[in-house]
C-alpha cells in the first residue's frame, strides 16, 4: 500500500484567488520544487479536504485542473499520483508563461500596496529556500 504524500499547502482566506486555485498553485509549487516527487500518491479528495478544512468538491476541482495540466495522473483503483513531466515548452512559451505569471504577481502586490524592496527581498529569500531544499535533497540521494 502506497502512503499518501505529506501535502504542505496553506489556504489563505483573504487571498484573491479561489480556494481551488490556491490548492493548484500550492501543489504545483510542491511538485516543481521536488517536495512531491514523481510517483508520489496524493491524498484522497476527502483526506485533503479534511486536512485543509474545506469542501471535498473544491479539492476535486483542483485535482481535475492538475490532471488536465498533466501534473498528476489517476491510476484506476489506486488514486492520484504525481505524473512524469510530459510538457516540454519552447523558449517562447516559457517566456510567455513567465511574463503572465509575473504580471499576475505584480498586479496582486500592487493591490496589496506592498513596497518594491519588500517584494524583491521576499522573492529572493523564497528562491534561496527552494535552492537550499533542492541541494538538501540531492545530498540525501
Amino acid at each position: 500500500m502506497t502512503q499518501d504524500a505529506a501535502i504542505k499547502i496553506q489556504i489563505v482566506t483573504g487571498d484573491s484567488r479561489p480556494i481551488f486555485k490556491q490548492i493548484v498553485d500550492g501543489l504545483r509549487l510542491e511538485i516543481s520544487t521536488g517536495n512531491l516527487p514523481v510517483g508520489s500518491k496524493l491524498p484522497s479528495y476527502r483526506g485533503l479536504a479534511i486536512q485543509l478544512m474545506i469542501n471535498p468538491n473544491t479539492v476535486a476541482k483542483a485535482y481535475s485542473e492538475l490532471t488536465s495540466l498533466g501534473l498528476v495522473e489517476s491510476r484506476k483503483g489506486l488514486g492520484l499520483f504525481v505524473a512524469e513531466p510530459r510538457q516540454i515548452f519552447s523558449e517562447d512559451e516559457k517566456d510567455s508563461r513567465l511574463e503572465r505569471a509575473i504580471e499576475g504577481f505584480i498586479n496582486e502586490t500592487i493591490h496589496l500596496q506592498i513596497n518594491k524592496d519588500v517584494i524583491l527581498d521576499k522573492v529572493k529569500r523564497k528562491l534561496d529556500e527552494i535552492d537550499d531544499s533542492k541541494k538538501k535533497r540531492q545530498d540525501n540521494d
